[in-house]
């Protein structure tokens, strides 16, 4: 019978634990440029809960992998996630003087430093995902995530969210910016770990269907939090009404905001129910967490 909790711990436990062993080699001898590592350890280690490299583990576990083998990638989504984080609270971009709870990294280390340890973080993914590679499965895990980071990523939908600034945006062009931004990596996350367990282009296709459902649900539930009071972010309070971005708040309103989540949610299970009946369990159970969730 599954225990979430401690399966989740699990595979959080194997990614920080690893993470740090990174930063460890990486802070060996570095005197020259060591505000560049620290503010890496800063971010990275700044907390949070690990739900993409969690899911990266569960669903490489979930196709017959072993989550051993599949740290490096586990670790590398986090870094990827987290060097967006460093670079979106930068004046240029967001202006934000927290992230979980602690005071952004460049108001600890100042803009250039960071801007560094941002694309430091970006770069070092695919050094140790390369070192680790040993199957045509491993490379093309690695290409999953390059893709879904890059132009027609993550990088893409933080580009719409800034062209939008100060406008009111419809539907499709919201839609658009959070499958990018924000549910880009999710997708990512359940589709690489897949790969690196060997699955089939059709295991590939369901994760892929299950983590676009889940990066719209958790967006969706990240806009209602943002205008929660007593919502525990870690982040400071009405922030996308401070920059006056467009969420899906604004588009659909709270009551179809929250029919949304439900429906995203529940299309999420069934994807991954439908092509790996009780091995996604694990998955299936963190979808509804994260419904549910209230930081």
């Amino acid at each position: 019978m599954l225990n979430f909790s401690k399966q989740y711990e699990y595979y959080k436990q194997m990614t920080e634990e690893y993470l740090l062993d990174v930063i460890r080699k990486n802070k060996k001898n570095d005197s020259y440029y060591s505000a560049l590592t620290d503010a890496v350890e800063y971010s990275l280690m700044a907390g949070g809960k690990r739900i993409r490299p969690v899911m990266l583990l569960a669903a490489c576990e979930m196709a017959g992998g072993t989550p051993d083998h599949a740290l490096p990638f586990a670790a590398a989504i986090e870094m990827i996630h987290s060097s967006s984080l460093i670079h979106d609270d930068l004046p240029a971009m967001d202006d934000d003087d927290l992230r979980r709870g602690k005071l952004t990294n460049y108001k600890v280390f100042g803009e250039v430093t960071v801007i560094l340890a941002g694309d430091a973080q970006l770069v070092l993914p695919f050094e140790i995902m390369a070192a680790a590679a040993v199957t045509a499965k491993d490379v093309s895990a690695m290409l999953i995530l390059a893709k879904h980071a890059g132009i027609h990523g993550m990088f893409g939908g933080q580009q719409i969210d800034l062209a939008y600034e100060g406008k009111q945006a419809d539907e499709k062009v919201i839609v658009q910016l959070n499958r990018l931004k924000t549910g880009a990596l999710f997708r990512a996350a359940v589709c690489a770990g897949i790969a690196v367990g060997s699955g089939t282009e059709e295991q590939i296709l369901a994760g892929d269907q299950y983590g676009e459902n889940i990066g719209l649900a958790f967006q969706l539930v990240d806009d209602l939090l943002d205008n929660d009071p007593n919502a525990n972010t870690g982040k400071t309070k009405g922030s996308d009404l401070k920059q006056n971005k467009s969420t899906y708040l604004s588009v659909y309103g709270e009551k179809k905001s929250r029919q949304l989540i439900q429906t995203c949610t529940a299309q999420a299970e069934q994807a991954l129910r439908k092509t790996f009946g009780e091995k996604a369990d694990f998955l299936v159970a963190l979808a509804g967490q994260l419904q549910s969730r209230n930081q």
